[in-house]
């Protein structure tokens, strides 16, 4: 689990980003607020390597909070990051959180040309909080031809933790590449022609009047 080291702080947001940190606060159902300030690079580094939904170990003086972060407040304008909110959830509740969804693996049916397509790129979970992944990982190596598809009842979760998300919904799928796709259309266009031309040479052509006899 990522650690952030964090100070309290005692004056008021504006005066600590004067001094080049991010105010925070520390909140949670078994412990008193705290207000604190956070180092900037720290802070990037941890969006870096695992986004919002990063479990993290605060560390505050000589203690230690396992958190996720619940809210970053940024300017609308130069999207600076203005106040950051760490939420410790509690320990004897399952709580929902919202985690990436991270696909690997190799798919033959992308090999073989087809397009692979993420219809979903994170996920709802619930769960006690030493159960829950920081991330849910999903293998595309099922996904062996045009069409094949990947649903949420697919996902494996640890045992105790469930997806806040209808069974039958699709996570990813293969689907035809562009060229291929206009070739079709393309054929269709051509066999509609050909059809229309018949029609035309085979309906009968209205008589011509015949001239008046002399």
């Amino acid at each position: 689990m990522p650690s952030i080291k964090a100070q309290i702080r005692k004056e008021k947001g504006r005066k600590t980003r004067k001094k080049g940190k991010i105010p925070a606060i520390l909140y949670g159902p078994e412990i008193e607020n705290l207000k604190l300030s956070i180092e900037e690079k720290d802070l990037e580094k941890i969006l870096k390597e695992g986004g919002e939904a990063s479990h993290i170990t605060l560390k505050v003086e000589k203690k230690e909070y396992p958190v996720l972060i619940k809210e970053i407040q940024k300017d609308p304008l130069t999207e600076e990051i203005l106040h950051v909110d760490f939420f410790q959830p509690s320990m004897k509740e399952k709580i929902e959180v919202v985690v990436p969804i991270v696909f690997e693996g190799k798919s033959p049916a992308v090999k073989a040309g087809g397009v692979f397509v993420k219809n979903l790129s994170e996920i709802e979970i619930k769960g006690y909080w030493k159960d829950l992944p920081k991330e849910v990982r999903v293998d595309i190596s099922k996904l062996e031809k045009i069409g094949d598809k990947i649903y949420v009842s697919d996902l494996k979760l640890p045992e105790g933790v469930e997806v806040l998300r209808e069974k039958d919904e699709i996570l990813a799928f293969i689907e035809a590449p562009e060229k291929e796709e206009e070739e079709e259309k393309k054929e269709k266009k051509e066999e509609m022609k050909e059809k229309e031309e018949k029609l035309e040479t085979t309906t009968p052509s209205q008589e011509t009047k015949k001239a008046p006899s002399s």
